[in-house]
């Protein structure tokens, strides 16, 4: 069965615990600094009515790294070693290189450092939008969803839309809706195609939908202030949503399912040669899968007995199932749609060459074919 996450109340719940918890703030890098206190590092925000303290997340540390410009790997040797030269080097650029910024806070965590054009395109908003849209929606049904600490996706499947890849082996139409509120990527609506056999999800990768978080710059005087929502916001974003309804009306489309669906049947023809383990050892080595996924995904391959790219990109969806992280699952389901992608362009260059040559394909890899 497809990664499961939450139930949809248990998602519209954590949703509406999060609005009532959040903070967000721009300003003046001057008017932050960063300590480290008791082997945690505190991000100290200095407000009219006095400072305000929040933990540096994870990402905020990458994030803080790459707009200071220290190397990630001295970063997270200072951080180790010396925490008092990191607290030094950023506070010192902050002062050196002021910038306005935008802080997301969540929890009493500093959860992103962003650009003052960041727009922010949030959760609730959005599930506010698309659920209804599902349920309106006929033969939809919600699949999964989940929201972690850099991602929200929401996964749908249409079961009126249905086709067959081979006898006894269909697959639904749906679509993947994802969002960041932290920087990591844009609002996404991608199409999404669902085996009924193995309850696979494989995320497409033509045909996807991407909307940016980039907006117009705050105006700051140097201080540092929470960012509300005015009704200008809210009113811009009213529009932005509509745009959002029409987008996801366009991906769960009968026309470009077919396209989909032929593209799976090609890759049925498409042999990978006669050895999976060197198969899925190319496959790990373009796509830095860790030894666990790359067992995983070598188990499903050679369980099934199909040896075409068909058969691969089965085993990397269905692997995803065994992955505990949700956010690195979903990853793994378009990683299906990249060779998906990659088999379809190479049908066109072994046509040719067969054309050509005459010979058989036996020793085609997925290095051949993932480009």
């Amino acid at each position: 069965m497809m990664k499961q996450g939450r139930t949809i109340f248990d998602l519209a719940e954590e949703l509406e615990r999060q609005r009532k918890n959040r903070k967000d703030f721009v300003a003046d890098t001057r008017k932050l600094a960063v300590k480290t206190k008791e082997g945690q590092s505190m991000l100290q925000v200095v407000l009219p009515e006095g400072a305000a303290e929040f933990v540096v997340s994870e990402l905020m540390h990458r994030q803080l790294g790459e707009r200071l410009q220290i190397p990630q790997k001295y970063y997270q040797k200072m951080r180790g070693e010396a925490p008092e030269l990191l607290d030094y080097n950023i506070n010192r650029w902050f002062t050196q290189q002021p910038a306005s910024r935008m802080v997301r806070t969540l929890d009493g965590k500093a959860r992103a450092f962003l650009s003052d054009r960041y727009r922010r395109l949030d959760n609730l908003e959005l599930a506010e939008v698309v659920f209804p849209f599902i349920k309106d929606m006929k033969g939809a049904e919600l699949a999964s969803c989940e929201v972690t600490e850099s991602h929200m996706f929401i996964k749908v499947i249409n079961k009126r839309l249905q086709a067959e890849v081979d006898v006894g082996d269909a697959v639904q139409a749906g679509m993947v809706i994802s969002n960041s509120e932290v920087g990591l990527g844009s609002l996404k609506v991608e199409p999404l195609l669902f085996r009924l056999v193995c309850k696979n999800g494989l995320i497409v990768k033509d045909y996807a939908q991407k909307r940016y978080h980039v907006g117009r710059q705050i105006e700051n005087d140097d201080a540092a202030y929470e960012i509300f929502s005015d009704e200008t916001l809210a009113q811009d974003d009213k529009t932005f949503f509509m745009k959002v309804q029409d987008t996801l009306k366009t991906v769960v489309d009968e026309t470009l399912f077919q396209l989909s669906v032929d593209k799976l049947r090609q890759a049925k023809q498409l042999p990978t040669g006669n050895n999976p383990v060197q198969a899925v050892e190319v496959l790990a080595a373009r796509y830095l899968l860790n030894q666990n996924e790359r067992g995983s995904i070598l188990r499903h391959f050679i369980m099934a007995g199909d040896c075409s790219q068909y058969g691969l990109i089965n085993a990397v969806t269905r692997s995803s199932q065994d992955v505990d992280d949700y956010g690195r699952a979903t990853e793994l389901e378009r990683l299906g749609g990249e060779l998906l992608a990659s088999a379809a362009s190479a049908v066109p260059m072994m046509m040719a060459a067969s054309k050509e040559e005459a010979r058989p394909m036996k020793n085609i890899t997925p290095l051949a074919l993932v480009r």
